[in-house]
């Protein structure tokens, strides 16, 4: 048959999870926790279940779920989204940008992405037809160059597709990176697609910048946030999406025959919960302490570790321990020394080699300690 993806084959976080599993190395490779949510969380689902909440919800998610979105948004940034038209809950941040790709694309339309970039973005552009236009990032810093940006948009640019703060680079938008968009997008057809998933996760006293705090391109984006992020829950699969009344009513007509609707018992719980503020306002500290005990580890290592605003992962550099390409050098590092990483090549669509991993920790205290005793081991 012919593929819509001949170029695609098993991920690169599935290939390395199964090499850790054959070597019984520790996976810090899959963005993932080793560690429970909330037992309040699953006595709530538990709850919802006991009370008979176990058939389909409203397709655009359940309705209290919804407003306890809209209470958060505001709280957090004074902006208002209609809880009836304007958030979508999703089966997990892919498929909301699966679905809002599907939306916007048309064969033939452009999508500018920013490389290194989450797997899902390309195929999924291709997948309707799109064309992708990626804007290459370099390590150690990953900065925007904006005028190579403005190069890329013709009259074909249909998206550009952010992910702040960024996985893998750690990297968060600035309020600089978001003029540059304003300018960019004013007076064009061009939306925009953030994802935001990590909005909780920054580090060192800095602040999530959201697209949804800036009218002229509030107006044209539609953001994407994750449940399994902020509450360690990422088997359960259930996000959301903000967008203006007339960009929702799109993106419903594909989510309805792409989900239909998200797990009720979970929806109610997740509802039930968001009442807790404490416990995402203190996401980013939890976090930190897991970065800083891995970078003050790697410290003792021959591992540079590259700067990190966000998410869980951190990027270090391999360039004193081996010249060997980063697939390679995360094989060998998972079969000879025990750990499992991820190349940062594997989030870009030409073949790169900045001898630059992957490394998440959203792992348990007693993972990260093994890992680093495993890591003080890797020699020239």
């Amino acid at each position: 048959m012919h593929s819509k993806l001949p170029h695609v084959g098993t991920t690169i976080f599935t290939v390395m999870t199964q090499l850790a599993a054959r070597h019984e190395a520790i996976n810090l490779s899959q963005g993932f926790p080793d560690y429970d949510c909330p037992p309040q969380l699953v006595s709530l689902v538990n709850q919802h279940m006991q009370g008979g909440r176990n058939q389909y919800a409203p397709m655009s998610g359940v309705q209290h779920l919804r407003e306890q979105i809209s209470a958060k948004v505001f709280d957090l940034y004074e902006v208002d989204y209609h809880p009836d038209t304007e958030i979508t809950v999703t089966a997990g941040g892919t498929q909301a940008l699966f679905t809002a790709i599907g939306t916007l694309i048309r064969p033939g339309d452009e999508v500018i992405i920013f490389e290194p970039a989450y797997d899902s973005y390309a195929p999924s552009v291709e997948v309707f037809g799109g064309i992708v236009k990626a804007v290459s990032l370099q390590a150690p810093d990953f900065s925007i160059n904006w005028n190579e940006v403005q190069s890329l948009v013709t009259e074909k640019t249909r998206l550009i597709i952010i992910n702040t703060p960024n996985n893998p680079t750690s990297r968060v938008f600035t309020d600089a990176d978001f003029q540059k968009l304003i300018r960019l997008t004013q007076g064009t057809n061009i939306y925009l697609l953030s994802d935001e998933v990590y909005e909780h996760i920054v580090f060192d006293g800095l602040s999530h910048r959201s697209a949804l705090q800036y009218p002229e391109l509030r107006e044209r984006s539609l953001i994407v946030a994750s449940f399994g992020k902020l509450y360690h829950i990422t088997g359960w699969k259930v996000g959301y999406t903000l967008a203006p009344a007339s960009l929702t009513a799109e993106f419903r007509k594909v989510h309805q025959y792409n989900v239909f609707s998200v797990n009720t018992p979970v929806q109610y719980a997740l509802a039930d919960f968001l009442r807790d503020k404490d416990f995402y306002l203190q996401l980013g500290e939890f976090f930190q302490q897991k970065r800083d005990y891995l970078l003050k580890g790697l410290s003792e290592t021959l591992f540079k570790p590259l700067t990190c605003d966000g998410t869980y992962f951190l990027l270090a550099n391999y360039s004193a321990i081996s010249e060997m390409k980063e697939a390679d050098f995360c094989q060998d590092l998972t079969i000879r020394y025990g750990v499992a990483t991820i190349p940062v090549a594997a989030f870009y669509k030409e073949e790169t080699n900045q001898q630059v991993i992957r490394i998440c920790f959203a792992k348990k205290q007693e993972t990260l300690e093994a890992a680093l005793e495993k890591l003080l081991t890797v020699a020239l």
